[in-house]
C-alpha cells in the first residue's frame, strides 16, 4: 500500500526556496531531510503536518500545488515463497493432465490389425443396416407421396393422366427434398469422421 510520495520539481523548489518560510522549522527541516532521502520520498504523515501547517499559516499556497508533478511511491511487494507442497502437487496434476490429454489424442489407435474380427463385422452390419433403412425411408416417402397426390387430385382433375402427372411432380419434389436432407446427414456424418 502506498504510503510516500515521490517528490516533484515544484516540491523541492519550494523546500529550497522562501515559499514555504512562514511554516515552522522544525517541518521545514524534516521536509528537507526527506528530500534529500533516497528517492526523495515524502512520508504521507508528513504532507499531512504540511497540508495542516499551510492551512494554519493562511498560506495562498496548497498542497495540491505542491505535490505537481510528483507520483504516489508504491512499494515492491516481496512475492512469498512457494510451499514445497503446493509445488509437488501442482507437478502432479500437470503431469496427470498432460497423460489424460495423451491418452485421448492417442484413443483408438493401436498396433493391432483387426481384419476379419467380429468387431469390425459387427461395424460393417451396422453400417450397411443404416443405409438399407434410409433407402426403403426413401422409397416410401416418395410412394405415399405419389399415392397422396393421386388420390387427392381426383377430386380436381377428372382426366387419369393429369392425375398421374400431378402425382409424379409432386413425388419428384418429395423425392429430391429428402435427398437433399440424406445428402446433407451423409456430409455432416463425413464431417464427422
Amino acid at each position: 500500500m502506498a504510503s510516500a510520495v515521490r517528490a516533484g520539481p515544484r516540491l523541492r523548489r519550494a523546500a529550497e526556496g522562501r515559499e514555504l518560510a512562514a511554516l515552522p522549522r522544525g517541518l521545514r527541516d524534516e521536509l528537507r531531510a526527506a528530500l534529500a532521502s533516497d528517492g526523495a520520498l515524502v512520508p504521507f504523515s508528513l504532507l499531512r503536518s504540511l497540508h495542516a501547517a499551510l492551512r494554519d499559516a493562511g498560506s495562498p499556497l496548497r498542497l495540491h500545488q505542491l505535490l505537481e508533478g510528483s507520483e504516489i511511491h508504491l512499494p515492491e511487494v516481496p512475492e512469498p515463497p512457494r510451499n514445497p507442497e503446493l509445488e509437488a502437487r501442482l507437478a502432479r496434476i500437470r503431469a496427470r493432465l498432460a497423460n489424460e490429454e495423451y491418452r485421448r489424442m492417442t484413443r483408438g489407435t493401436s498396433g493391432r490389425e483387426t481384419n476379419g474380427s467380429l468387431a469390425e463385422f459387427g461395424r460393417q452390419v451396422r453400417s450397411v443396416r443404416a443405409v438399407v433403412i434410409t433407402i426403403f425411408n426413401f422409397l416410401v416417402t416418395v410412394a405415399a407421396a405419389f399415392a397422396c397426390t393421386y388420390l387427392g387430385s381426383q377430386y380436381v382433375f377428372a382426366e387419369t393422366a393429369a392425375r398421374v402427372l400431378s402425382a409424379v411432380i409432386v413425388a419428384s419434389v418429395v423425392g429430391l427434398a429428402e435427398l437433399y436432407v440424406m445428402v446433407r446427414t451423409l456430409e455432416g456424418d463425413l464431417g464427422k469422421l
